[in-house]
């Protein structure tokens, strides 16, 4: 074995070197060593400590104790401090959250009843159009009975006949009612259109709204729940991935924007169902009006027609009773007539007969005397008369047979205005009282 003596390295407390606490850092000389007693330590060099290091090692101890002693002290007042602020801050924070989503539930209940405001009016609103699209409905129906009485009376009257049928007041005023009850059909029509469009945009509307109203009860319930936790609830657990800010999610003014924005679209329809039903209301009242206006203009046209027809036909039968009076008059004329020529055969037999004797006479005895003069007038005159009743007779016959035809004529335009007013009065006018009322006319 070596012969040197090992000797072990000193004990340095870091601690104390961070404090600046001097340490052992070697052995002391072999000649400031202290001898050990005993022979058995004899011509080895010390290993041990010496009473000024045994007194520096436990002082260095005591003041790192100490000083750990108080800096857990300051660790466990700043502990108490951070405890206590983080309690404060904890309850406060939670606190204005609670407060918070109370506000945020008081202004997701005034939306929702906005919201649902709007949504009852437009639900109110859509039942309206609804009863207002089948009034124009029934209306567009009841336009049919005037069209078919219309149309019907100007079918009636194209059976007149000969003079009667012609291009009277009374059919201008039906043309014209034709041409307004096909006018007002149209214009229903696309009443009902322009209202089944508006009841379209109304459900839309009511439907984005009951969306975002639906929305924001499933969120009220949401934080009405999340106000209602407390630190003892129950219910509560950890969800770390819940504070992390999604991509999707709006911002207040967004929020605010959409519902106003929803608003706005369902006050938009409100003021365009109000206006349109003020229109549709207007225009069944017009259109009512105008189709009794014509109705009455028709009626009084009949009625001034029949009263036409009446006195032409009063006239046309008592001038008809005339050339009756007439025609049996020239034919009793006649009958004289012809007797005045036939009374004439007699006396022109007698006085040719006494001619055609005294043309025997012989001689000198045939002489133009008195007698043969008298008698050549007396038939020259007979001749004279046949030959004016003759021609008197022609001229009855022929004022006979005009007076035949004028009867005939009469006739047969008493029975046109007999057929007319049969028309007028049998066919049409009662036809007329078919005519829809007002309160029909306006979809009632």
């Amino acid at each position: 074995m070596s012969s040197d003596v090992l000797v072990s390295r000193p004990h340095r407390d870091s601690r104390a070197a961070a404090h600046g606490v001097p340490g052992r850092s070697a052995a002391e000389p072999p000649g400031d060593a202290q001898p050990s007693s005993g022979s058995a330590t004899a011509g080895f060099r010390s290993a041990k400590y010496t009473p000024g290091e045994w007194f520096s090692n436990y002082h260095t101890i005591l003041q790192q104790a100490g000083s750990d002693r108080l800096q857990a002290r300051s660790v466990q007042r700043e502990s108490r401090a951070l405890k206590q602020d983080a309690e404060a801050a904890a309850l406060s924070r939670q606190a204005a959250g609670t407060r918070l989503l109370g506000e945020r539930l008081q202004e997701i209940h005034g939306w929702s009843s906005e919201l649902q405001r709007h949504v009852e009016r437009l639900q109110a609103d859509t039942e309206a159009l609804q009863a207002l699209r089948g009034r124009l409905d029934r209306a567009l129906d009841a336009t049919e009975t005037p069209y078919a009485i219309a149309t019907d009376n100007l079918s009636c009257r194209a059976r007149r006949l000969g003079p009667d049928l012609v291009r009277d007041s009374v059919e201008e005023e039906l043309l014209k009612e034709v041409d307004l009850i096909r006018s007002v059909q149209a214009l229903l029509r696309r009443t009902t259109a322009q209202v089944t469009s508006q009841i379209k945009m109304n459900r839309e509307a009511k439907q984005m709204l009951e969306m975002d109203w639906s929305d924001k009860q499933e969120a009220y319930g949401f934080d009405d729940r999340s106000g209602r936790h407390s630190n003892t609830s129950p219910d509560t657990k950890l969800h770390p991935s819940s504070a992390k800010l999604q991509e999707h999610v709006c911002n207040p003014s967004s929020w605010t924007q959409f519902t106003q924005d929803n608003l706005s679209k369902a006050m938009q329809e409100e003021q365009a169902t109000y206006s349109l039903r003020l229109l549709v209301e207007r225009l069944l009242q017009d259109t009512t009006e105008d189709l009794r206006a014509q109705c009455c203009s028709v009626d009084r046209a009949f009625s001034q027609r029949c009263v036409e027809l009446c006195e032409a036909k009063t006239q046309l039968e008592n001038k008809h009773a005339q050339i009756l009076e007439q025609i049996g008059a020239q034919e009793k004329n006649m009958v004289l007539l012809q007797q005045a020529i036939d009374s004439k055969e007699a006396p022109l037999r007698v006085a040719q007969s006494r001619l055609y004797l005294r043309s025997l006479r012989p001689n000198m005895e045939l002489c133009r005397d008195e007698p043969q003069l008298s008698l050549e007038g007396e038939v020259k005159q007979i001749d004279t008369s046949l030959a004016s009743l003759q021609q008197q007779l022609s001229e009855a016959r022929s004022s006979l047979s005009h007076l035949e035809e004028s009867r005939m004529a009469l006739e047969k335009d008493i029975n046109c205005k007999t057929h007319s007013l049969f028309i007028e009065r049998e066919k049409c006018i009662p036809h007329r009282q078919r005519y829809p009322t007002v309160s029909v006319l306006s979809g009632y």
